[in-house]
């Protein structure tokens, strides 16, 4: 990969380090809640994840920004052996599909479970399989990523595709350190059987 300007180079390293808060943040608030209830035990359940998500939106919009940004300053650095148009094509055709099976993902969630209410709380609930995730156990890191390669192939971005194989890592290894493991324990505290608790009262939602 050959950046042809500083700028290319700055904003590439920008992104870089933006994923990484996202992801480091994220995930240490995330498993610091679980285990010592950083924010429920300071300021209650709901100004606790009030506090938490004002953060988190920033970085992970930060986030997104950063790499639009990185993909329209390093324009035209990506070369292929095909047609041009096909690339575009592709492009605007993964940026459509993803876009839409994570729209489909974030509502069937809704807003709370999209910024991992589930750690805020103590009820428990059943994996949610509704909407897409009658057919994909993790739309929103899977499908749910093809905007990103959809725009740095819209844009033809080497530096833009090379970062969003590095985004998408890094949002996998996140799941598999701290979703995951949050989820196997949920499900499992689940399955016993909990007196006094009625089954009507679980929730189902889930974060993504």
């Amino acid at each position: 990969m050959t950046l042809s300007t500083p700028l290319q180079v700055l904003v590439l390293g920008y992104h870089l380090l933006s994923r990484l808060a996202y992801v480091l943040y994220v995930g240490s608030a995330l498993r610091s809640q679980e285990r010592s209830g950083t924010f429920t035990r300071r300021w209650g359940p709901e100004r606790g994840f009030r506090r938490f998500r004002r953060i988190a939106a920033f970085v992970m919009n930060n986030d997104g920004v950063s790499f639009a940004i990185l993909c329209i300053v390093s324009w035209d650095t990506l070369s292929l052996p095909l047609p041009r148009s096909g690339v575009i094509a592709a492009g605007a055709f993964f940026m459509v599909l993803g876009g839409l099976t994570k729209l489909w993902a974030a509502t069937t969630l809704g807003d709370r479970a999209y910024y991992w209410h589930n750690f805020f709380t103590t009820e428990r609930a059943p994996l949610n399989t509704r909407g897409p995730y009658r057919f994909l156990k993790n739309p929103m890191y899977t499908v749910g990523y093809l905007p990103l390669y959809g725009l740095a192939l819209f844009t033809m971005s080497l530096p833009g595709l090379v970062a969003a194989a590095f985004d998408q890592a890094a949002i996998l290894a996140f799941h598999r350190w701290v979703e995951k493991p949050h989820f196997d324990r949920w499900a499992g505290a689940a399955a016993r059987p909990q007196v006094g608790t009625p089954s009507d009262q679980q929730s189902d939602t889930t974060a993504d």
